[in-house]
Parts: C-alpha cells; sequence; structure tokens
C-alpha cells in the first residue's frame, strides 16, 4: 500500500482551540475579511462553560464591557443567555462597579456556535492539532493528528486546558482536557521542540448536584437586580426569564470530614504537581489555610432553564467520590442532595507569557500568537479579551499592519496582557481592579469612549453597535454643552451657577437638574448616566490622569530592538538576565519588569539618549 500526504487547504488564519478565548479570535479574524479556520477537539462542546456558568463578577465585568467596546461578541452572548444580572460593588465607587451574569450555559455555547457558523469566511473543523508546521523562523501551518497539514499565514494557539490535560478525582487519574473531553497530547511537545518554556498549572470544579434534591427552603436566596444592567451596548434587557441563585455554608462538620480525609486528596498526596489558582483554592486547601474559620459561603447556580443541575460554587475540590458525597451532604439544605458530576482537579501545560509580544504574538516565530489559559491566566473573561486581541492582531499580521496594543492606562485589557508579557506568572492570572493603577479612569461606563474607536479601525464595530456608541456619545456631548452653558434660576439651587457645577453635588442626580430644567430632546439614558458618573468623578479622575501621563511618558520612550542586554556592563547580571528574558518594548514596560530598579532604569534612559546622539 502507498502513503499519500495529505494537505488540506490554507488559510489566512489558523485558530486552534474552540473554548472562549479561540472562538474570539476566529471571529475577529473572520470579520476582518480573512479566511480563518477554527480548529477544535469536539464541535459539540464550542465555548462549553466547563467551570462555573456565569460571566463577568468583579474586574472580569470590566473585561466584557471593553470587548464589547472594541466589537467582540462574548458580551452580547452574554446578555442575550443569562438567567440573572447583578450589579457588584454596587455599594461603592462606580470605578470598581462590576457587572455579572448567570448564564444559561447550554444556551450560551448553542448561540456562540451559530454565530461562528453564520460568520462568512470561517470554518470550523473538528480534529487534533498536533504540531506547527515551521518555516525559517515563521509559523506557517498546522499538522493534525491524521498528519494532514493546513498552511495558514498566522496561527492562534488557544488550547485553554487541554495541552497534556490530566484530571484528577481522589487517587483516579486520567488523561482529559476537561472531564468528558479528551487532553491534546502532541502539542506541548512541539512546542518544547521549538524552543519553548513550557510549565505546569493547575485548575479545579466542584460536583454538580441534582436541583431536585435540595431543599431551598433552608437556604438564602439571592435575586438579581431589579432594572439590571447589560454588558453590550446593544442590549436594553434580558431576554431569558431570570431565575435566583442560593446562598448556604459549609459548617464543622464539613470542615472535620475534608480533616480526616486529607491524605486522600490528591494535592496534599503529592500526585498534583501544577501550581493552582490562589484566588480561587479548593474547598480542601481553604480548611487547610484558614482552621479559624466556621464556615465557607457556597452558592448554588442554576446551570440552565432546561436542566435542574446546580453548580455548587464554594466547594471545588479533587477529593476521592465518597468524601464529595459527605461534604455536600453536611451542608444545610443539601443534606440529600445527589451528586450528577463530582468534582475533580485538572492539570494542564501552559507557556510562560514573558515569551510573547505585547500583540500576543510570541518572541520566538512570526505568525505565532497565543492567548487564554496556554498563557497562564484562568477564566472566560480574560481568555476572551486576549482571544479578541490575539484574533485582531493575526489579522493584522496577515495584512502587514501595525499590531493593536492596548496600553495599561486605557484598557483592563492593557492591563492583563502588560502583566502576562512583562511579568509572567507564577499562578493561573485573574484580573483584579487593584492590578489597575487607573482604575479610577477605567470604568464599566466610559468603555465606548476610550475603545470604540478601535473597534471601528478594525472594523469589528459595525452596523448596530457602531450606531449606538455613536448615538450614546453625541448624546453625552449635547448634554454636557447643556449643563455647562445653563446656570440655575433665583429659587433653586444658588442662582447664576452653572449646571454642571450642581451636578458635582454628592446629593444631586442628573435625572433632579433635568426635571427642574428639561432638555429639548430625549437622549439615551446610557449617556445620562456615563455624563453623570463623569462629572462627579471629574476631579479624582482628572488629578490620577496626571501622574498617568507621567507615566506614559516613559511608555512612549521605544527601546531599539538589537540591543545586546548582555553586554551593558552598567547593569547588574540578574537585571540584565531579566531585560533579556522580557526584552521590553518601551522603557515603561521595562520598568514594571520585577527586580528592574529606578537605577537600572535610569542607565537605560542614559544608554538611549546616547545611541540617539551617535546616530545623529
Amino acid at each position: 500500500m502507498v502513503e499519500c500526504m495529505v494537505s488540506g487547504r490554507d488559510y489566512d488564519v489558523i485558530v486552534v482551540g474552540g473554548g472562549h478565548a479561540g472562538c474570539e479570535a476566529a471571529m475577529a479574524a473572520a470579520r476582518m475579511g480573512l479566511s480563518t479556520a477554527l480548529f477544535t477537539l469536539n464541535m459539540d462542546n464550542i465555548a462549553q462553560m466547563s467551570c462555573n456558568p456565569a460571566i463577568g463578577g468583579l474586574a472580569k465585568g470590566h473585561l466584557v464591557r471593553e470587548i464589547d467596546a472594541i466589537g467582540g461578541m462574548m458580551s452580547v452572548c452574554a446578555d442575550m443567555t443569562g438567567i440573572q444580572f447583578k450589579t457588584l460593588n454596587g455599594s461603592k465607587g462606580p470605578a470598581v462597579w462590576s457587572l455579572r451574569c448567570q448564564s444559561d450555559k447550554a444556551a450560551y455555547k448553542v448561540l456562540v456556535r451559530r454565530f461562528l457558523e453564520g460568520q462568512s469566511g470561517l470554518d470550523i473543523r473538528q480534529s487534533e492539532i498536533i504540531s506547527l508546521l515551521v518555516d525559517g523562523g515563521s509559523v506557517v501551518g498546522v499538522v493534525d493528528f491524521l498528519g494532514v497539514e493546513y498552511k495558514a499565514g498566522a496561527v492562534v494557539l488557544t488550547v485553554g486546558t487541554f495541552m497534556n490535560g490530566l484530571v484528577h478525582v481522589g487517587d483516579k487519574s486520567y488523561s482529559a482536557g476537561r472531564s468528558g473531553d479528551f487532553a491534546s497530547v502532541g502539542l506541548s511537545e512541539s512546542l518544547v521542540r521549538l524552543g519553548f518554556n513550557v510549565g505546569r498549572f493547575k485548575t479545579g470544579t466542584p460536583p454538580r448536584i441534582d436541583g431536585g434534591s435540595i431543599d431551598f427552603s433552608v437556604t438564602e436566596v439571592q435575586n438579581g437586580d431589579d432594572t439590571p444592567e447589560m454588558f453590550s451596548i446593544i442590549s436594553s434587557g434580558p431576554t431569558l426569564r431570570q431565575v435566583p441563585c442560593y446562598k448556604t455554608y459549609t459548617n464543622n462538620r464539613t470542615h472535620d470530614l475534608i480533616r480526616v480525609n486529607i491524605d486522600r486528596s490528591p494535592l496534599y498526596a503529592g500526585k498534583i504537581k501544577g501550581v493552582g489558582p490562589r484566588y480561587c483554592p479548593s474547598i480542601e486547601d481553604k480548611v487547610v489555610r484558614f482552621p479559624e474559620k466556621e464556615n465557607h459561603q457556597v452558592f448554588l447556580e442554576p446551570e440552565g432553564l432546561e436542566t435542574d443541575e446546580y453548580y455548587v460554587n464554594g466547594i471545588s475540590t479533587s477529593l476521592p467520590y465518597d468524601v464529595q458525597v459527605g461534604i455536600v451532604n453536611s451542608i444545610r439544605g443539601l443534606e440529600t442532595a445527589l451528586i450528577t458530576r463530582p468534582g475533580y482537579a485538572v492539570e494542564y501545560d501552559y507557556c510562560n507569557p514573558v515569551q510573547l509580544k505585547p500583540s500576543l504574538e510570541t518572541k520566538l516565530y512570526y505568525g505565532l500568537f497565543m492567548a487564554g489559559q496556554i498563557n497562564g491566566t484562568s477564566g472566560y473573561e480574560e481568555a476572551a479579551a486576549q482571544g479578541l486581541i490575539a484574533g485582531i492582531n493575526a489579522a493584522k499580521y496577515v495584512k502587514r499592519q501595525e499590531p493593536l496594543v492596548l496600553r495599561r492606562n486605557e484598557a483592563y485589557i492593557g492591563v492583563l496582557i502588560d502583566d502576562l508579557v512583562t511579568r509572567g506568572t507564577v499562578e493561573p492570572y485573574r484580573m483584579f481592579t487593584s492590578r489597575a493603577e487607573c482604575r479610577l479612569y477605567l470604568r464599566q461606563d466610559n468603555v465606548e469612549e476610550r475603545l470604540s474607536l478601535y473597534g471601528v479601525e478594525t472594523g469589528l464595530l459595525s452596523g448596530e453597535r457602531r450606531a449606538a456608541c455613536e448615538r450614546v456619545m453625541r448624546d453625552m456631548v449635547e448634554v454636557e454643552n447643556f449643563l455647562a452653558a445653563s446656570k440655575t434660576a433665583a429659587g433653586d439651587w444658588p442662582p447664576g451657577v452653572p449646571l454642571i457645577k450642581i451636578l458635582k453635588r454628592p446629593e444631586v442626580t442628573i435625572q433632579n437638574i433635568l426635571d427642574k430644567y428639561p432638555l429639548n430632546f430625549a437622549p439615551d439614558v446610557k449617556a445620562l448616566r456615563k455624563i453623570e458618573i463623569k462629572v462627579k468623578y471629574e476631579g479624582y479622575v482628572s488629578r490620577q490622569m496626571d501622574e498617568v501621563d507621567r507615566l506614559a511618558s516613559i511608555d512612549k520612550k521605544l527601546i531599539n530592538e538589537d540591543i545586546d542586554y548582555k553586554c551593558l556592563d552598567g547593569l547588574s547580571i540578574e537585571v540584565r538576565h531579566k531585560l533579556e528574558a522580557v526584552r521590553p518594548r518601551t522603557v515603561g514596560q521595562a520598568s514594571r519588569i520585577p527586580g528592574v530598579t529606578p537605577a537600572a532604569i535610569s542607565y537605560i534612559l542614559v544608554m538611549l539618549e546616547k545611541r540617539k546622539r551617535s546616530v545623529h
């Protein structure tokens, strides 16, 4: 028998992995006019919510709103399939308000797949990609497990937890990317052969239980907001029926059961080698690390409208099944609860993100981009944000255009990517508002003003969303001009004061003013909310932006790509090694590398100035 070399069709962009990062990347590249292929291990699990069935949350809601402003699809899909919406931190300032929605996870993945299949120029293929095609210093395609080669102008890797995935439940371990799905076993080795630094992380998930076996009467009802905010500027309200979540607590019986069986945990028995997420610990971690706590919150979250399954948020575990049954049944309201799917931990390979440029293209090979958990992040939102940028920049690479690089002072997405490529990560990275120096400015309410121009430039923000953005910003200008030009009359607030100054008062709302001084047109309600927050926080933001401008000045100072840091004798060996590993593109990025001192930055500035003079 004669074997024939099989070649698949060629594409401009190939995306490997059908999770939240891959879906955004593939959709962005295709919408930018490039022939695109999305390869996934299982077409039925595209955009699967393998952990909690929710989108948004603290700082993560900011990312989803930013995705919307640039033209991504997670925001729209979340709004259309959300079954509870709630703004977190509502009692605090607008800078930390974060929208979160409970999702119907089955409806979400069906909707995402429908969008992908309806996008012209985008093919979806079910296959395992096991290696990359390289030509010199560029990646030019992929090879699947059947030996079929697919050529491409750029490749985006968004493989999630699937590279050498290993699932643990007690003393049972098996190869899987997540429970019920095969692992990817060839790609990681291919990356190592190509010179990439590959590490090992782990994450986990709690058991799911049958809602019909829960006694909700003894739990605390957690309703959504009466008039909820939405992620997308084009959404006016929820599409699906809204339902409550519920809250209960672990107790001493729960904790004693975990302590007695801690030696049966693969995490504490030494079976798990990967580093887990510090900010989303397993229940066994919580009990061991916080022995003084008598209880931990447990949230019962519905997985959808067409299922009775509930996600037990707060007891992520890899303990054996019999212990998981005991843990669940020890919790108030769950005494007779039936586990439908046990919790588990999954270990997987990731690539150190300092091997990436700020565009998410790798430094080792042109035309290869990475996004999502392969870069050491956790969470659907972090993955989708990276996927959107990687897809845009893969398309720009093929088109020979300058990449889109968001700065730290203009987007949480910019903070996320800069943290990864500059500092790397020694544990699964999660976004927090505290990571952003400019969080008073980087609010949920002003994403259109900050980022919609990028969406327009790439062509992703078009049609209804672009029209909505333009309408809201046009209304903002008109309302702000009216408030600045109009003054109070006698008998109201102090007479002769511009209305915009009255609005700065904490007790005055924009509606208070418009009730007395009506407009001659009906502005979009989103515009009114934006104006009110903008005016009230203008002073705080102005002071913060002064500091941002100072920091931005060194971020604009480019560092020559040909600098050999090993030869800079004025720097310590440690600093030289750090600079060589990251190879920062600006002085500002260099200043954010852990261990690079102010003295080292001063030396670099002097060195750059000398090089500049020698050129002239």
